[in-house]
């Protein structure tokens, strides 16, 4: 398989990573646990599909001390015990704002479940988590970027 587009070989490219990138850092900064913003970027990536993503979040998250088990049953998290009260509703918040063509966006149900375990600034953070891998999946499922290269560390 090969890329359509090297999208950081163009002009426009370098300055859109270097902003999305600043993005995620301030997220980072916030306290919402970084097992749950990874567990969060896996998830989206499996419903869209993006290798890279998958590649990259998975193997930063192994670098961070998740387990292999978690790691196995983040598509399957409903039926997994392996996950905390506040790491579902995080899931479930990142499904349906993955999948908002799907269905009327995400329920005031799955929205009240959230807010009982994260305050509003990490609510902020989750919905800009959501929203910003979200980007980085569509970039690289449009531009058919290839996964399986990505070294734990290797973007800082």
């Amino acid at each position: 398989m090969q890329a359509r587009l090297d999208i950081m070989a163009t002009e426009l490219g370098p300055k859109l990573v270097k902003h999305f990138v600043a993005s995620h850092r301030a997220i980072t900064e916030t306290s919402v646990p970084e097992a749950t913003l990874n567990l969060v970027d896996i998830r989206a990536s499996q419903i869209n599909g993006c290798a890279p993503c998958l590649d990259m979040h998975t193997k930063e998250a192994i670098a961070a001390g998740e387990t292999s088990v978690r790691l196995n049953l983040v598509a399957c998290w409903r039926e997994a015990s392996v996950f905390t009260e506040a790491e579902r509703a995080a899931l479930e918040l990142a499904e349906q704002g993955t999948r908002l063509a799907d269905s009327a966006g995400v329920d005031e149900e799955v929205w009240r479940n959230a807010a009982k375990h994260y305050d509003d600034e990490q609510l902020a953070a989750l919905v800009a988590q959501i929203a910003l891998i979200n980007t980085f999946n569509r970039l690289n499922v449009i531009t058919r970027q290839v996964g399986g290269s990505y070294q734990a560390g290797q973007l800082g």
